[in-house]
């Protein structure tokens, strides 16, 4: 399906392109968002006449998109959730919960505006792409820890995943290959020729 794309969409084209997409991304996400028109002759003249309303629109909201961006560009959040010990979360973040995040920090974000790619399932320190317009994307810090202390070790650097599997390693006995089943270890410190006692 042919139509005419009324702002910049990401691998697609620009204001006023008219692309080739399937029918079911032009009906499902580009018409009703109106970031699209089919390419008809109707709507090839209505976009002709109205072009300079629709770039002069698109610039004013790059222009606000902008300003907001300088107070979200390098932000960073800290969310607690509960994990395993291994750092795999109980759940996920998905954008909704880094939107509610962002917006009791302060900042004017809404669940749109995230872009991730899959939602988040592990503790640390992770890049958030965030499009406040089309042509504006900033990047913010989404630190998630167990505790306030674990997220201020993993904001200083701390890879607090290996540290859990070290602790969780624990106690390892030495493994001697010639001891016999059911004889009792001798320490190295020890006589060898005196017995171990009981």
């Amino acid at each position: 399906m042919h139509v005419i794309l009324l702002e910049r969409v990401e691998k697609l084209g620009t204001i006023g392109d008219v692309v080739n997409v399937k029918p079911g991304f032009a009906r499902n996400f580009l018409l009703p968002r109106g970031k699209a028109l089919r390419a008809t002759e109707a709507n090839k003249k209505r976009f002709e006449n109205d072009r300079a309303r629709i770039e002069a629109d698109n610039a004013k909201r790059r222009d606000i998109a902008r300003s907001d961006a300088k107070d979200i560009e390098g932000a960073s959040v800290v969310m607690i959730r509960a994990a395993s010990a291994t750092g795999q979360l109980y759940g996920s973040v998905a954008a909704r919960d880094l939107a509610e995040a962002l917006t009791h920090g302060g900042h004017k974000v809404v669940k749109g505006q995230i872009v991730l790619d899959k939602p988040i399932k592990n503790l640390g320190v992770h890049d958030v792409k965030v499009a406040l317009h089309p042509e504006v994307v900033v990047m913010v810090k989404v630190n998630i820890a167990r505790s306030a202390e674990e997220a201020e070790l993993q904001a200083a650097g701390v890879d607090i995943n290996a540290t859990a599997e070290r602790e969780e390693a624990g106690f390892t006995e030495a493994y001697d290959p010639n001891a016999e089943p059911g004889t009792i270890a001798v320490d190295d410190d020890m006589d060898a020729g005196e017995p171990a006692e009981a």
